[in-house]
């Protein structure tokens, strides 16, 4: 009988490291976000100080495991098997759910995601048990779910979004009040004030309050406990001193060090919390095998009361677990993009947004305009001037082609960051709630981004369409963890041999979503940014416009071709596809031109005429790719109405235009990859002819329609598609006519 479980803390165990992988990919951004933004360490050195928290952090986590025992359900109602078949279903969904949210760059909420897979699993398994039960109803679910408990985590997860927004946000005000931004000039006293309070909070939340619960407390305990203001009093003046010290004699600013300590700190605090999402369910996995393989009892006899004792955790895979956390904190391609988005939506200044705005956001930012007028109008004249004396940003004034390494925020906002999420971590560490720290990080930041003005006219409908998108996303997190474990735990439990079933098919989706966020990680590689340095030279505005030319040719070759194949075909899937592969080509040279403003800023006094020229070239660009868009879609919408197929003179006269098309872009693709601008002149005599060709198709249509065309949809498209192809090579004509004037004109000059 001990076989199946066996095979089960087997594949738990492993289960195990890919959640711990899974899960640090996309909780890095908790603790990295602050200090990576800021750029005030290098991103070598933040490595290492989070590693070290990381270290330190799973060691106080001990204390934490029993959420994964006894928090969320009654052990004593249920039996090893059900207790066995709870945790596979958790594991099991968990690693799904996260490598999805990781896969789209979302930073999303671990401890959420294990609180909802217990209770989603727990709940099931619970309901199997009553029904098969005559002398239970359906209201004794509440004796197998620990009600009480997870009602208080689930608020705690639900309030700390609010908490940790406004209080970021009221902490980074009136620091930015204290400091300004030219907080360099502020004076000594300020600083070593602020570095003894930042540092007294986090080394009494961070040391004394997340020792609390762990094997080690107990010999510090009578010294702790009963002399809280003491310890905080004498914190503070020792920091407060030791900040001075370092800013006089070392010329060190203090604001750096916080953030080195704050890394350190909550790193650590993430640890202690989180660490119990990836692992707590196989320790608990362990010790109720350990218990049940003693007792000699049937599996489904045996009852695991014993869970909801207090059992040690052991060190060695506490620090194990520690280690792979920080292998993977080195290693995760993914933790860097959800780390952007982090990043992004908190940072200062304007730029590329990743989130498009939705009538929420606008409703929200036109309410906060609104408020911001009626308080503005109360505030006495001269209070707002000092106010706003304050939030002013300093000019600094960079070479162009350095632009790109201005930090996301500054120093004060990255230290608040840092200071206010690890108290609140921390708290509700030492109180063994299982506090979402991705919710705290997040809202902190979003928070103190708000208070910091960083939301501007600009960006404030993006940024909150953002925060929107990213809460939404843990609700859903909530939702769909509690009905998919729900569902794994009743395929389990309905048959054991569901079990390796659904592990290949983990290992199958987890292989697929890292091969495909390769490929899309390698496509931002080759895609190139507008205010990279290169670009500040009119030869680096035609390499990069060639660049641009050759690439979307290719691709409106490939897709044209696609198109007129599938049309001849009447082959729906492929024109389904072939139309979001056209949206993404639009998409890309939308993102384009909103970057130009950006462009034009990065160029030399000397190649300011250039930007006319690359804002024709884009616009042309756009021009060939929204008839390419018209055609696509209309001819998907024929054939996805069911209408009839074109007739084969239709379809002969489109090949031909095809094939003409083909040759003319493939030719403008050779050219400008090759930088062969020489060679433009037959190109456009070939246009001129395909031109006359697709005249004339419309006049053939013309005179099919008076004879024998009995189809006016067929004849709808078929017009639709020629005349889009006229203005798809009108599009291209006058792209390298205007091509060919710039580069003879760059050529007189030299």
């Amino acid at each position: 009988m001990g076989d199946p479980y066996i095979l089960m803390l087997v594949a738990l165990a492993v289960l195990a490291i890919v959640d711990l992988v899974v899960g640090v990919s996309n909780d890095a951004v908790n603790f990295l976000n602050s200090a990576i933004g800021s750029k005030a360490i290098s991103v070598r050195n933040i490595m290492i100080i989070a590693s070290v928290g990381v270290f330190f952090g799973a060691v106080t986590s001990s204390g934490m495991m029993e959420v994964a025992r006894k928090g969320i359900f009654n052990p004593s109602m249920f039996v090893f098997q059900d207790v066995m078949y709870i945790f596979m279903a958790v594991m099991i969904t968990d690693i799904l759910l996260l490598d999805v949210f990781n896969s789209l760059g979302m930073p999303t909420s671990t401890t959420v995601s294990i609180v909802f897979e217990l209770l989603g699993s727990a709940v099931v398994i619970a309901l199997i048990k009553i029904t098969q039960n005559d002398a239970e109803s359906f209201s004794a679910i509440w004796s197998y779910i620990n009600y009480d408990t997870a009602s208080d985590i689930i608020l705690g997860i639900l309030l700390s979004v609010i908490v940790a927004f406004t209080v970021g946000a009221i902490v980074q005000y009136f620091s930015r009040l204290i400091y300004s931004f030219n907080f360099e000039n502020r004076p000594d006293y300020i600083n070593s004030l602020f570095g003894g309070f930042a540092i007294t909070s986090i080394t009494y939340f961070i040391i004394i309050k997340g020792l609390k619960g762990t094997q080690f407390y107990s010999s510090l305990k009578g010294i702790l406990e009963g002399n809280t203001f003491e310890i905080i009093a004498i914190s503070f003046v020792v920091w407060t001193l030791i900040s001075h010290l370092i800013r006089k004699f070392f010329k060190v600013n203090i604001l750096v060090l916080i953030i080195g300590v704050g890394t350190f700190s909550l790193a650590m605090a993430f640890a202690g919390n989180d660490l119990v999402n990836f692992i707590g369910v196989p320790i608990a996995a362990l010790n109720s095998y350990e218990a049940w393989s003693v007792s000699g009892i049937n599996p489904e006899l045996f009852s695991m009361g014993s869970l909801a004792k207090k059992v040690p955790s052991n060190i060695w895979l506490l620090l194990l677990a520690g280690a792979i956390m920080v292998v993977t904190l080195w290693t995760s391609s993914k933790a860097k993009s959800v780390i952007e988005t982090g990043i992004n939506l908190s940072r200062q200044g304007e730029g590329h947004e990743k989130f498009q705005p939705n009538n929420v956001s606008r409703v929200v930012v036109r309410f906060s305009m609104f408020l911001n007028s009626g308080i503005n109008y109360i505030i006495p004249s001269k209070t707002k001037n000092y106010i706003n004396s304050k939030f002013e940003k300093p000019v600094v004034k960079l070479p162009k082609d350095k632009t790109f390494e201005m930090p996301a925020f500054d120093l004060v906002r990255a230290s608040v960051n840092l200071i206010m999420a690890s108290i609140l971590i921390s708290i509700a560490t030492s109180m063994k709630l299982p506090l979402s720290t991705t919710y705290v990080t997040f809202m902190v930041a979003m928070g103190t981004s708000l208070a910091d003005r960083a939301w501007g006219r600009e960006s404030a409908v993006y940024r909150v369409a953002g925060v929107l998108n990213v809460i939404g996303g843990w609700f859903l997190t909530a939702i769909v963890a509690f009905i998919a474990a729900g569902i794994v735990a009743y395929l389990i439990n309905l048959h054991i041999s569901f079990i390796p079933i659904l592990l290949i098919l983990v290992a199958f989706l987890i292989t697929k979503n890292s091969i495909a966020h390769r490929k899309k990680s390698q496509e931002v590689k080759r895609k190139t940014h507008i205010e990279r340095s290169e670009l500040i030279t009119i030869n680096g505005v035609i390499e990069e416009s060639a660049d641009h030319i050759s690439g979307v040719a290719s691709r409106i070759n490939k897709l044209y071709t696609n198109v007129v194949n599938d049309l001849a075909n009447h082959d729906l899937n492929k024109l389904r596809k072939t139309d979001k592969h056209v949206e993404k080509l639009n998409n890309e040279i939308d993102d384009l031109k909103d970057n130009v403003f950006y462009f034009i800023k990065s160029l030399d006094e000397t190649s300011v005429q250039a930007s006319k020229f690359y804002i024709m070239v884009l616009g042309y660009l756009q021009d060939a790719a929204q008839s390419i868009s018209y055609i696509s879609r209309a001819s998907f919408k024929h054939v996805n109405n069911n209408h009839k197929n074109l007739k084969k003179g239709q379809l002969k006269d489109l090949k031909e235009i095809n094939n003409q098309l083909s040759d003319i872009l493939n030719n403008v693709s050779s050219i400008f990859e090759t930088r062969g601008f020489d060679d433009l002149n037959p190109l456009l005599i070939e246009k001129r002819n395909l031109l006359n060709n697709v005249s004339s198709s419309v006049e053939k249509q013309v005179a099919r329609i008076r004879t024998d065309e009995t189809s006016p949809k067929n004849s709808t498209l078929y017009f639709s598609v020629l005349l889009e192809t006229k203005d798809l090579l009108k599009a291209l004509m006058s792209l390298l006519e205007t091509y060919q004037e710039f580069h003879l004109s760059t050529k007189t000059v030299k």
